[in-house]
């Protein structure tokens, strides 16, 4: 019999990130219907409330517990150990004790980026004792008032440190991951982001080409927008301007309102088509261009029906729409879809339905994205559900040869599941639009 068990733990916190993983986890388990591990925040109080969970009141530093099932109770013996493994180190008996603010623990830290991933209403301060201490900042968290992330920025043009985000999922700093990252050779690009997979497909195309990159320098999605006004993406551009190991330097957006100033290094802004910015990037710096790996000798299914786009990034969602030119597409990374939820990069829920729901005869176009951070084996997640979908299935598939997935062993199992694999999203995008 279904029950509900819903608990708020005083004192415990964990990073959202880590909390989505949880519940996801959970969520996994024979018997779970359905389990939400999240701080209280009143976003996050909505969202139990929403799956018809009756809730006590909370406070948004408590951590709710919130699980719906056959074993809801045996579910927290698993979450017990869950957050044990998550937890932070702790300090040794005969040490001092550890910094409880960011502002504490910039004094005594000797990095220089800090990493914001906390409730959007937080990471504001989060994000201003970091800048005041001289460190530059890269804010995972999403939801921050423009009006803030403007303010941050004036303030960290002030100490001459560097703010990435709002919203910024990707950064590689000096071959360093942060958020959802590939792991990518050294080389001379530079790539300045306002798009996370956008600076992820570029990157790794670079990278199975043989090309590395010195830094990924994520400014988030609003940067370049004419409120914003670019302030992130000129001081990273400027930064890269100055940096020794950087030969070019490359700028992806998605639809930029503003443009920043142009460094005296070589310099390419992507276009729409981010294959294509690869191969000029190649030429540039006079390497050849190689054959994009892909496997797509696949007979398929009769096609009769319409090209559906089921995917987890935006700009490589707006890049296979633009390419392919016709059919519905739909960004399950969307703010609309992660509010509360696991990110689709990292839960492949939503998309599951989305596949279940596929006519016959139509095709689907998906992005699948490798690296730190993401789901760390994709293709057992989906083989099921494309082995049994009634359409054709292609599959973008975003990744490098070093990322702890293994893209070959990737690639061989959604091949085995009957998709179409290609490593260049606009690539997958021509080959779906050609079986129309």
């Amino acid at each position: 019999m279904s029950t509900d068990v819903v608990l708020l733990r005083k004192g415990v916190y964990r990073d959202s990130v880590t909390l989505m993983r949880i519940s996801k986890t959970l969520s996994d388990l024979d018997g779970v219907e359905v389990a939400v591990v999240a701080m209280a925040t009143p976003l996050n109080l909505d969202l139990a409330r929403d799956l018809g969970f009756e809730l006590p009141a909370a406070e948004p530093a408590d951590l709710l517990v919130a699980v719906r099932g056959e074993r809801a109770e045996a579910a927290h013996a698993e979450l017990d150990a869950l957050l044990s493994a998550h937890a932070p180190l702790a300090a040794a008996a005969d040490s001092e004790q550890p910094p409880l603010t960011t502002r504490s623990a910039a004094r005594r830290t000797e990095a220089g980026v800090v990493l914001v991933s906390v409730p959007g209403e937080h990471a504001f301060a989060e994000a201003v004792d970091a800048v005041e201490a001289g460190l530059s900042v890269m804010v995972f968290s999403d939801g921050v008032p423009v009006e803030q992330e403007i303010a941050l920025k004036d303030l960290a043009a002030e100490k001459g440190v560097l703010v990435m985000g709002p919203d910024c999922g990707t950064a590689v700093i000096a071959g360093v991951g942060l958020g959802f990252a590939n792991v990518l050779r050294p080389g001379p690009v530079g790539i300045v982001a306002a798009s996370g997979t956008g600076a992820q497909q570029l990157s790794c195309l670079l990278d199975l080409a043989g090309v590395g990159v010195s830094h990924v320098l994520g400014v988030g999605g609003r940067d370049l927008s004419p409120e914003v006004g670019g302030r992130s993406a000129n001081r990273a551009i400027a930064m890269l301007d100055e940096d020794p190991a950087t030969e070019l330097i490359v700028l992806v957006s998605k639809q930029p309102a503003v443009r920043p100033a142009v460094p005296a290094k070589r310099f390419v802004e992507a276009s729409a088509d981010l294959t294509a910015t690869a191969e000029h990037v190649l030429k540039e710096l006079g390497r050849p261009v190689p054959e994009w790996p892909a496997w797509p000798a696949w007979a398929g299914r009769t096609v009769t029906g319409a090209l559906r786009g089921i995917y987890s990034g935006g700009t490589l969602c707006a890049e296979a729409r633009g390419v392919a030119g016709t059919g519905t597409f739909v960004d399950y990374g969307d703010d609309a879809y992660t509010r509360g939820r696991p990110h689709p990069m990292i839960d492949p829920t939503l998309r599951l339905e989305a596949l279940a729901a596929v006519a016959e005869g139509d095709v689907v176009l998906m992005d699948v994205v490798l690296g730190h951070g993401a789901d760390p084996d994709p293709a057992a997640s989906y083989a099921h559900a494309i082995a049994r979908c009634p359409a054709t299935v292609v599959v973008a598939l975003i990744g490098s040869e070093g990322d702890p997935q293994d893209l070959h062993r990737q690639a061989a199992a959604f091949r085995e599941a009957g998709a179409a694999v290609f490593t260049s999203n606009a690539q997958a995008a021509r080959h779906a639009r050609s079986l129309l």
